[in-house]
């Protein structure tokens, strides 16, 4: 691999981008705290509420199901808005809904909250846009991988921390306190970050879409790509509301399954509308996109794909890792969060890895390394067994998220080099296909045992790298906006 300098970030300065930066994986922080404070809890609320198995693998699948739309709709209010309101509102939110969920005496209402608590996840595609403004081209992979990586490990953290936690109120209630408590955190913090931030630099122009409902393209095939790539959006609730109905679970009516069908269908022919509205020039033939504007929105449609394996499985083995460790090995809940939370305490060092890599090697190079990583990773997690020697399993599990998280922090540094104005769009669709990955691998892991769910994620990151190798272009030069007075900004990609 040739290489460039590496960027340098000064992450003690505590000023101007470096502030913004730490404000803001904080504020990522925090989210992923609130959507998987149940995780590591949930040996717990089972006991405490008599779940049986499917119903506990139905609030995995729920926690990450309207993070799907969430992402799509959280990308484009904060391309209108500005990140700094769209994730203190985002924050502000959630905690509210942690007070619900800890409040829930049945199943029924943790599925609703849980569900709902799915909308919390979409926190990362605003601090994308965000670090997308603050730094320059040359530093955007290294600023993003230290976004995403700080910030999820969130996640750890909860893994960590909340059980203990749990057992310092003690009691059947004591999971309760410990996801109250993230509620409240993520209240006071909303406060904070909306007083300490702003959207762009002094002086610099926060670009915003000209139309709204549906990304701007720049050809007819694109329009088409971007049709067909809004499909498995939907297509995956889809397959989470078969799970529920009658077939499955049968925890939803016949009727109420067919109607959310019939729903989802027409969800879709309202996106679709709106993607002709928004392109109609372009797909008439009316209007030609000057070439200095236009994009191709194949690099979207990859990326979607990469993240689909990358982001998806870390959000799947997430949330089954715990009661994983704790049913194989026998562990106590405190020991199962723990050995759990070496999955993504990688995320400190493997996603700004993954960043850095992307900014110095190739960001095309180094994100087919990095999926060959992970598939190589995910065939050794399905030969973990009981007779496994307990640091070994630790030692591959967190190897194999090495390459997950680095995977995820290549991907996100190329998301803010594709079109400027749309960034926080392209950052949803691309964060709702890794929810899409979430969802379809945990209900593969609903049907399959643990090893045989491991297989069928390595699976898919071969036919990924294979999407990634034939088809993904190398950003380079430079990409035009317009400036509110008419004159185009270039801006450099490298």
């Amino acid at each position: 691999m040739s290489s460039t300098a590496a960027p340098r970030i000064n992450l003690f300065a505590f000023s101007g981008k470096i502030r913004v930066l730490h404000l803001s994986w904080v504020a990522f922080f925090i989210t992923f705290i609130v959507w998987f404070n149940h995780a590591p809890l949930m040996g717990s609320i089972r006991d405490a509420l008599g779940l049986t198995p499917q119903e506990v693998k139905t609030l995995l699948i729920l926690n990450v199901a309207l993070t799907i739309p969430a992402r799509i709709i959280i990308g484009m209010l904060v391309d209108r808005l500005g990140p700094r309101l769209t994730y203190s509102a985002l924050l502000a939110i959630s905690g509210v809904l942690c007070f619900l969920f800890a409040l829930a005496d049945d199943f029924q209402t943790l599925a609703l909250t849980r569900f709902l608590l799915g909308f919390t996840g979409a926190g990362f595609v605003i601090g994308i846009r965000m670090v997308g403004e603050w730094f320059p081209a040359r530093q955007v992979g290294l600023a993003e991988g230290i976004y995403g990586g700080w910030g999820n490990f969130g996640s750890a953290a909860a893994a960590m921390t909340l059980p203990t936690i749990a057992l310092m109120f003690g009691g059947d209630d004591g999971w309760r306190y410990a996801v109250g408590l993230t509620g409240l955190i993520a209240l006071v913090y909303s406060a904070v970050y909306f007083r300490a931030v702003t959207d762009t630099p002094d002086g610099a122009t926060y670009f915003k879409p000209g139309k709204a409902g549906a990304m701007e393209v720049t050809s007819r095939g694109d329009a088409i790509l971007y049709i067909i790539m809004k499909a498995p959006l939907l297509l995956a609730l889809a397959v989470l509301a078969w799970k529920l109905g009658p077939a499955n679970l049968a925890l939803l009516s016949p009727a109420l399954t067919a109607t959310i069908y019939v729903v989802l269908t027409a969800l879709y022919g309202w996106q679709v509308f709106h993607i002709i509205r928004v392109n109609l020039a372009v797909l008439s033939g009316e209007e030609e996109v000057p070439e200095i504007h236009k994009y191709a929105f194949k690099q979207v449609a990859v990326l979607d794909l990469a993240y689909l394996v990358t982001f998806g499985s870390e959000l799947a083995v997430v949330s089954m890792l715990p009661l994983f460790f704790q049913d194989t090995f026998d562990l106590s809940l405190v020991m199962a969060g723990l050995m759990a939370a070496g999955f993504t305490f990688t995320n400190l060092f493997a996603r700004p890895a993954g960043g850095l890599m992307s900014d110095t090697f190739g960001r095309k190079k180094t994100l087919i390394v990095l999926l060959a990583g992970l598939a190589f990773g995910f065939v050794t997690l399905s030969q973990i067994g009981p007779g496994w020697w307990l640091p070994l399993a630790l030692a591959a599990t967190m190897a194999c998220s090495i390459f997950e998280q680095a995977g995820s922090g290549a991907v996100f540094a190329m998301v803010p080099l594709i079109k400027r104005r749309q960034t926080g769009q392209i950052a949803g669709m691309v964060g709702a296909y890794g929810n899409i990955g979430a969802v379809s691998f945990l209900t593969v892991l609903s049907f399959v045992s643990p090893q045989v769910f491991f297989l069928v994620i390595a699976a898919t990151a071969l036919a990924v790298l294979a999407a990634v190798t034939l088809m993904l272009d190398e950003p380079d030069g430079h990409m035009a906006e317009v400036l509110p007075d008419g004159t185009v900004e270039m801006i450099e990609l490298r």
